[in-house]
Protein backbone atom coordinates (compact mmCIF):
# COMPACT_ATOMS: atom_id res chain seq x y z
CA UNK A 1 0.00 0.00 0.00
CA UNK A 2 1.28 3.29 -1.07
CA UNK A 3 0.83 6.40 1.79
CA UNK A 4 -0.73 9.56 0.66
CA UNK A 5 2.23 12.53 -0.10
CA UNK A 6 0.75 13.83 3.43
CA UNK A 7 1.03 11.03 5.15
CA UNK A 8 4.87 10.63 4.71
CA UNK A 9 7.30 12.66 7.08
CA UNK A 10 8.87 15.50 5.11
CA UNK A 11 12.53 15.83 5.81
CA UNK A 12 13.42 19.71 4.73
CA UNK A 13 16.81 19.93 7.00
CA UNK A 14 18.42 17.97 9.46
CA UNK A 15 20.53 18.92 12.64
CA UNK A 16 22.11 15.93 14.42
CA UNK A 17 22.91 16.49 17.57
CA UNK A 18 26.67 16.80 18.55
CA UNK A 19 27.57 17.64 14.89
CA UNK A 20 27.27 20.53 12.62
CA UNK A 21 26.49 20.41 8.81
CA UNK A 22 30.19 20.22 7.15
CA UNK A 23 27.85 21.90 4.23
CA UNK A 24 24.76 22.62 2.84
CA UNK A 25 23.80 21.65 -0.69
CA UNK A 26 20.49 22.76 -2.20
CA UNK A 27 19.35 19.02 -1.55
CA UNK A 28 21.78 17.38 0.32
CA UNK A 29 23.09 18.14 3.99
CA UNK A 30 26.71 16.63 4.42
CA UNK A 31 28.63 15.69 8.14
CA UNK A 32 32.19 15.32 8.67
CA UNK A 33 32.45 12.40 10.67
CA UNK A 34 36.05 12.08 10.42
CA UNK A 35 36.93 9.66 8.25
CA UNK A 36 34.29 9.40 6.18
CA UNK A 37 31.14 11.99 5.45
CA UNK A 38 27.64 11.70 6.00
CA UNK A 39 25.43 12.36 3.18
CA UNK A 40 21.94 12.97 3.82
CA UNK A 41 19.76 13.45 1.04
CA UNK A 42 16.47 15.91 1.95
CA UNK A 43 13.38 16.14 0.70
CA UNK A 44 14.39 19.99 -0.46
CA UNK A 45 14.08 20.73 -4.17
CA UNK A 46 15.16 23.55 -6.07
CA UNK A 47 13.98 25.39 -9.63
CA UNK A 48 15.76 28.28 -11.42
CA UNK A 49 18.45 27.82 -8.94
CA UNK A 50 16.11 28.53 -5.80
CA UNK A 51 14.97 26.02 -2.84
CA UNK A 52 11.50 25.97 -3.00
CA UNK A 53 8.62 26.80 -0.28
CA UNK A 54 8.03 22.95 -0.64
CA UNK A 55 9.29 19.60 -0.26
CA UNK A 56 8.41 16.06 -2.55
CA UNK A 57 8.08 13.70 0.27
CA UNK A 58 10.31 10.61 -0.56
CA UNK A 59 12.62 13.18 -2.84
CA UNK A 60 16.01 12.27 -0.85
CA UNK A 61 14.82 8.59 -0.52
CA UNK A 62 14.79 8.32 -4.22
CA UNK A 63 17.71 10.13 -4.77
CA UNK A 64 19.48 8.11 -2.35
CA UNK A 65 18.74 4.67 -2.57
CA UNK A 66 18.58 5.10 -6.81
CA UNK A 67 22.22 6.34 -6.42
CA UNK A 68 23.13 3.07 -4.18
CA UNK A 69 21.74 1.09 -7.17
CA UNK A 70 23.69 2.55 -9.51
CA UNK A 71 27.05 2.61 -7.09
CA UNK A 72 26.12 -1.25 -7.19
CA UNK A 73 25.56 -1.73 -10.76
CA UNK A 74 28.92 0.17 -11.94
CA UNK A 75 31.52 -1.21 -9.37
CA UNK A 76 32.76 -3.21 -12.60
CA UNK A 77 33.32 0.28 -14.62
CA UNK A 78 34.76 2.48 -11.88
CA UNK A 79 34.91 2.00 -7.45
CA UNK A 80 33.09 4.45 -5.77
CA UNK A 81 32.61 6.41 -2.48
CA UNK A 82 30.11 4.43 -0.67
CA UNK A 83 30.82 2.88 2.44
CA UNK A 84 27.59 1.91 4.24
CA UNK A 85 23.66 2.63 3.90
CA UNK A 86 22.71 0.62 6.62
CA UNK A 87 21.68 2.88 9.50
CA UNK A 88 22.33 -0.43 11.64
CA UNK A 89 25.86 0.26 10.84
CA UNK A 90 26.64 3.20 11.38
CA UNK A 91 28.59 4.60 14.57
CA UNK A 92 27.09 5.03 17.51
CA UNK A 93 26.19 8.76 17.78
CA UNK A 94 24.06 8.81 14.94
CA UNK A 95 21.75 5.88 16.53
CA UNK A 96 19.27 8.49 17.88
CA UNK A 97 18.67 9.59 14.30
CA UNK A 98 18.10 6.31 12.78
CA UNK A 99 14.64 6.29 11.88
CA UNK A 100 15.39 10.01 9.94
CA UNK A 101 18.14 8.76 8.10
CA UNK A 102 17.03 5.43 7.29
CA UNK A 103 17.09 5.30 3.26
CA UNK A 104 18.15 8.44 2.77
CA UNK A 105 21.53 8.51 3.83
CA UNK A 106 25.05 6.84 3.26
CA UNK A 107 28.26 7.17 4.62
CA UNK A 108 31.22 7.69 2.25
CA UNK A 109 34.97 8.00 1.79
CA UNK A 110 36.50 11.24 1.42
CA UNK A 111 37.78 12.33 -1.56
CA UNK A 112 39.54 15.54 -3.21
CA UNK A 113 36.68 16.40 -5.75
CA UNK A 114 37.75 16.96 -9.50
CA UNK A 115 36.49 20.62 -9.84
CA UNK A 116 34.43 19.56 -13.24
CA UNK A 117 30.96 18.22 -14.11
CA UNK A 118 31.09 15.12 -16.55
CA UNK A 119 28.07 15.53 -18.61
CA UNK A 120 26.70 12.57 -21.07
CA UNK A 121 24.37 13.79 -23.42
CA UNK A 122 22.76 11.15 -25.93
CA UNK A 123 19.66 13.92 -27.34
CA UNK A 124 19.62 17.44 -27.96
CA UNK A 125 17.99 19.34 -24.97
CA UNK A 126 18.41 21.82 -22.41
CA UNK A 127 21.23 23.88 -22.57
CA UNK A 128 22.68 21.84 -25.17
CA UNK A 129 19.52 22.50 -27.48
CA UNK A 130 19.90 26.21 -26.85
CA UNK A 131 23.44 25.84 -27.48
CA UNK A 132 23.02 24.01 -30.75
CA UNK A 133 20.46 26.66 -32.07
CA UNK A 134 23.19 29.35 -31.61
CA UNK A 135 26.19 27.23 -33.24
CA UNK A 136 25.46 24.28 -34.14
CA UNK A 137 27.52 22.77 -31.40
CA UNK A 138 27.48 21.66 -27.80
CA UNK A 139 30.31 23.02 -26.27
CA UNK A 140 32.21 22.80 -29.28
CA UNK A 141 31.26 19.52 -30.50
CA UNK A 142 29.65 19.82 -33.58
CA UNK A 143 26.80 18.35 -34.78
CA UNK A 144 25.24 18.00 -38.14
CA UNK A 145 22.94 20.67 -39.32
CA UNK A 146 19.10 20.31 -39.16
CA UNK A 147 18.72 18.61 -35.95
CA UNK A 148 15.73 19.11 -33.83
CA UNK A 149 15.27 19.84 -30.22
CA UNK A 150 14.84 16.60 -28.45
CA UNK A 151 16.51 14.58 -30.89
CA UNK A 152 18.57 11.61 -30.74
CA UNK A 153 22.75 12.48 -31.86
CA UNK A 154 24.74 10.38 -34.25
CA UNK A 155 26.39 9.08 -30.91
CA UNK A 156 26.52 10.57 -27.22
CA UNK A 157 28.97 13.44 -26.61
CA UNK A 158 30.89 14.58 -23.60
CA UNK A 159 30.67 17.87 -22.38
CA UNK A 160 32.01 19.20 -19.41
CA UNK A 161 30.92 21.44 -16.63
CA UNK A 162 32.56 24.13 -14.09
CA UNK A 163 30.90 23.53 -11.07
CA UNK A 164 28.78 26.38 -8.88
CA UNK A 165 28.43 26.48 -5.89
CA UNK A 166 25.11 29.05 -6.73
CA UNK A 167 23.73 29.53 -10.17
CA UNK A 168 23.50 26.99 -13.42
CA UNK A 169 26.88 25.05 -13.79
CA UNK A 170 28.75 26.29 -16.79
CA UNK A 171 29.06 24.61 -19.89
CA UNK A 172 32.81 24.70 -21.17
CA UNK A 173 34.78 22.72 -23.91
CA UNK A 174 36.83 20.03 -23.32
CA UNK A 175 40.34 21.64 -24.09
CA UNK A 176 39.10 24.26 -20.99
CA UNK A 177 38.63 21.30 -18.64
CA UNK A 178 42.08 19.93 -19.64
CA UNK A 179 43.64 23.05 -18.64
CA UNK A 180 41.84 23.06 -15.27
CA UNK A 181 42.37 19.82 -14.21
CA UNK A 182 44.84 18.28 -16.67
CA UNK A 183 44.94 16.53 -20.25
CA UNK A 184 45.43 12.86 -18.77
CA UNK A 185 42.56 13.44 -16.17
CA UNK A 186 39.86 14.75 -18.35
CA UNK A 187 40.50 11.85 -20.83
CA UNK A 188 40.39 9.41 -18.03
CA UNK A 189 37.18 11.08 -17.13
CA UNK A 190 35.41 11.17 -20.90
CA UNK A 191 35.88 7.37 -21.09
CA UNK A 192 34.94 6.42 -17.98
CA UNK A 193 31.65 9.23 -18.22
CA UNK A 194 31.02 7.78 -21.53
CA UNK A 195 31.53 4.07 -20.46
CA UNK A 196 29.11 4.73 -17.51
CA UNK A 197 26.49 6.99 -20.22
CA UNK A 198 26.21 3.65 -22.07
CA UNK A 199 25.91 1.18 -19.66
CA UNK A 200 22.90 3.13 -18.11
CA UNK A 201 21.41 3.77 -20.86
CA UNK A 202 21.23 0.59 -21.97
CA UNK A 203 19.75 -0.43 -18.50
CA UNK A 204 16.96 2.30 -18.63
CA UNK A 205 16.20 1.67 -22.09
CA UNK A 206 15.32 -2.25 -20.97
CA UNK A 207 13.47 -0.55 -17.94
CA UNK A 208 10.95 1.75 -20.97
CA UNK A 209 13.09 4.90 -19.89
CA UNK A 210 15.15 7.31 -22.84
CA UNK A 211 18.32 8.86 -20.87
CA UNK A 212 18.58 11.55 -22.56
CA UNK A 213 21.57 12.98 -20.52
CA UNK A 214 23.22 13.32 -17.23
CA UNK A 215 26.45 14.18 -15.29
CA UNK A 216 28.93 12.49 -13.06
CA UNK A 217 31.09 14.06 -10.39
CA UNK A 218 34.58 12.19 -9.64
CA UNK A 219 37.16 12.38 -6.62
CA UNK A 220 40.56 11.46 -5.98
CA UNK A 221 41.92 9.48 -3.29
CA UNK A 222 45.49 10.36 -1.79
CA UNK A 223 46.76 7.90 -3.78
CA UNK A 224 45.53 9.52 -7.02
CA UNK A 225 42.86 6.75 -7.76
CA UNK A 226 39.72 7.78 -9.15
CA UNK A 227 36.46 7.53 -7.52
CA UNK A 228 32.26 7.89 -8.85
CA UNK A 229 31.08 10.52 -5.96
CA UNK A 230 27.93 12.20 -5.08
CA UNK A 231 24.90 11.25 -6.74
CA UNK A 232 24.47 8.88 -9.80
CA UNK A 233 22.03 8.71 -12.58
CA UNK A 234 18.82 10.49 -10.47
CA UNK A 235 16.15 12.57 -11.72
CA UNK A 236 17.94 15.38 -10.17
CA UNK A 237 21.54 14.98 -11.66
CA UNK A 238 19.84 13.28 -15.64
CA UNK A 239 17.09 13.60 -18.18
CA UNK A 240 14.64 10.54 -18.02
CA UNK A 241 12.00 10.31 -20.64
CA UNK A 242 9.29 7.81 -21.03
CA UNK A 243 10.46 5.68 -24.29
CA UNK A 244 6.74 4.88 -25.26
CA UNK A 245 5.53 9.14 -25.19
CA UNK A 246 9.30 10.19 -27.08
CA UNK A 247 8.45 12.67 -29.81
CA UNK A 248 11.42 14.34 -30.90
CA UNK A 249 10.81 18.21 -32.26
CA UNK A 250 9.66 19.14 -29.02
CA UNK A 251 10.32 19.42 -25.26
CA UNK A 252 10.03 15.18 -24.07
CA UNK A 253 7.28 14.48 -20.63
CA UNK A 254 9.95 13.78 -17.84
CA UNK A 255 10.71 12.41 -15.20
CA UNK A 256 12.64 15.14 -13.14
CA UNK A 257 11.11 18.27 -12.45
CA UNK A 258 10.15 19.96 -15.28
CA UNK A 259 6.22 19.60 -13.67
CA UNK A 260 7.44 21.82 -11.21
CA UNK A 261 9.36 24.29 -13.87
CA UNK A 262 6.39 24.22 -15.57
CA UNK A 263 3.96 25.03 -13.09
CA UNK A 264 6.35 28.05 -12.27
CA UNK A 265 6.22 29.45 -15.51
CA UNK A 266 2.75 29.01 -15.52
CA UNK A 267 2.23 31.05 -12.54
CA UNK A 268 4.63 33.23 -14.30
CA UNK A 269 7.13 33.59 -10.94
CA UNK A 270 9.63 36.16 -11.29
CA UNK A 271 12.35 33.79 -10.44
CA UNK A 272 13.71 36.08 -8.00
CA UNK A 273 12.62 35.85 -3.90
CA UNK A 274 10.34 35.80 -2.80
CA UNK A 275 10.29 31.89 -3.39
CA UNK A 276 6.64 30.25 -3.89
CA UNK A 277 5.70 27.12 -2.67
CA UNK A 278 3.82 24.43 -4.42
CA UNK A 279 0.37 23.44 -4.67
CA UNK A 280 -0.48 20.30 -2.90
CA UNK A 281 -1.48 18.83 -6.81
CA UNK A 282 2.06 19.47 -8.05
CA UNK A 283 4.07 18.24 -4.94
CA UNK A 284 1.84 14.88 -5.30
CA UNK A 285 2.44 14.82 -9.11
CA UNK A 286 6.23 15.31 -8.99
CA UNK A 287 6.73 12.67 -5.61
CA UNK A 288 4.74 10.22 -7.93
CA UNK A 289 7.12 10.71 -10.88
CA UNK A 290 10.51 10.02 -8.54
CA UNK A 291 9.12 7.29 -7.23
CA UNK A 292 8.24 5.63 -10.72
CA UNK A 293 11.24 6.35 -12.50
CA UNK A 294 13.21 4.89 -8.80
CA UNK A 295 10.41 1.83 -9.37
CA UNK A 296 11.29 0.95 -13.22
CA UNK A 297 14.80 1.50 -12.68
CA UNK A 298 16.12 -0.26 -9.85
CA UNK A 299 13.05 -2.73 -10.58
CA UNK A 300 11.83 -2.24 -6.58
CA UNK A 301 9.41 -0.38 -4.01
CA UNK A 302 11.12 2.78 -2.40
CA UNK A 303 12.77 0.88 0.89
Amino acid sequence: MRLSPEAVPLVLQTQLDGLAPHRRGKVRDIYDLGDTLLLIATDRISAFDYVLGSGIPDKGKVLSQLSAFWFEATRHIVPNHLLETDVRRYPPALQPQAEMLAGRSMIVRKTSPVPIECVARGYLAGSGWKDYQESGAVCGVPLPPGLRESDRLPHPIFTPATKATTGHDVNIREEEAARLVGAALVERLKSLTMELYAFGTAHAERCGILLADTKFEFGLTPDGSVLLIDEVMTPDSSRYWPRDLYNPGRPQVSFDKQYVRDYLEQIRWTKQPPVPSLPDEVVARTREKYLEAFRRLAGKELE
